[in-house]
């Protein structure tokens, strides 16, 4: 993996949920590569054990955990791992997260309860946890949150995830103003269309799952050829102080400005990108 490297973090501590695969595992090992002690979560072994074996630097993995984020116990003892070699996180990357296909119809309230405990629980959990300890040392630090493109855009066949992604937008920039006064800032961090296995991974319901149609998302996304390392360097790059919300790629800041002044707008391109994408998937579906 081809790391961006930035100034010097050594002696820096970086915690990052999610850094078995994609943005979490880029994060990951660019942190390595600038100096940080490293601590990282999944809930993949293999994936944890890949990070570990790809990271090469100045810095160091200090703590690997097997990690469910939507399981507070499971947040809590990894917190505990890593304050027990160190006072508090200098940055706190609450990444892990998973996607969810589906229309409304066809989303199941268990699935409502399976994504927002991942998505929106796990980023709680992740701060529940490791902020205190930020505010008990007292020299400030950062958290960045991971939300999405999602979280200011109404995507068909996404209900579940956008509203997700929505709610880390509004907890992370509550949670700024709150923390502002402990020298502790807090980002949202919303990257647009990325390259990483996030797409192949999660729950699909309807004709979202249809195999066709997962093959036809796949390489959209791999054509994109925006990878998760871009990400990781905007991530690290918040960590001496980062905006509230932080688009990732062009797509992710053409929404945020026409969200912020032309909801109207904003709405009737998700409408009408909506219909082509349900029109396109049915024809899709019944060719094959």
């Amino acid at each position: 993996m081809n790391v961006v490297k930035q100034q010097s973090l050594q002696g820096r501590r970086v915690v990052v949920t999610g850094a078995g695969s994609g943005i979490g595992r880029a994060t990951a090992l660019a942190a390595v590569a600038r100096g940080a002690e490293v601590f990282t979560c999944d809930v993949s072994a293999d994936g944890l054990e890949e990070t570990s074996a790809l990271a090469q630097g100045p810095g160091r993995i200090v703590v690997a955990r097997l990690v469910d984020v939507a399981k507070a116990d499971d947040v809590r003892a990894f917190a505990e791992a890593v304050h027990a070699v160190v006072p508090a996180a200098d940055l706190l990357v609450n990444n892990a997260g998973v996607p969810l296909g589906a229309s409304f119809a066809d989303t199941t309230l268990e699935d409502w309860r399976w994504i927002v405990d991942i998505n929106f629980m796990g980023v709680v959990h992740g701060c529940h946890f490791f902020v205190p300890k930020m505010i008990e040392r007292g020299r400030g630090g950062h958290i960045a949150n991971l939300a999405s493109l999602a979280a200011f855009l109404p995507i068909e066949g996404s209900m579940a995830y956008c509203a997700t992604k929505s709610a880390v937008l509004a907890f992370s920039e509550g949670l700024r103003v709150e923390l502002a006064r402990h020298d502790i800032g807090v980002t949202a961090v919303c990257p647009g269309v990325i390259d990483t296995p996030l797409v192949r991974a999660g729950r699909k319901r309807g004709l979202v799952a249809h195999d066709a149609v997962q093959a036809k998302m796949e390489q959209a996304f791999s054509a994109r050829s925006f990878k998760p390392d871009v990400v990781a360097h905007e991530i690290l790059g918040t960590l001496d102080g980062g905006p509230a919300v932080l688009p990732v790629a062009v797509e992710a800041w053409a929404f945020y400005y026409l969200k912020r002044f032309a909801p109207r707008v904003t709405l009737a391109l998700s409408e009408w990108s909506g219909r082509k994408m349900r029109e396109a998937t049915e024809r899709l579906v019944k060719r094959r």
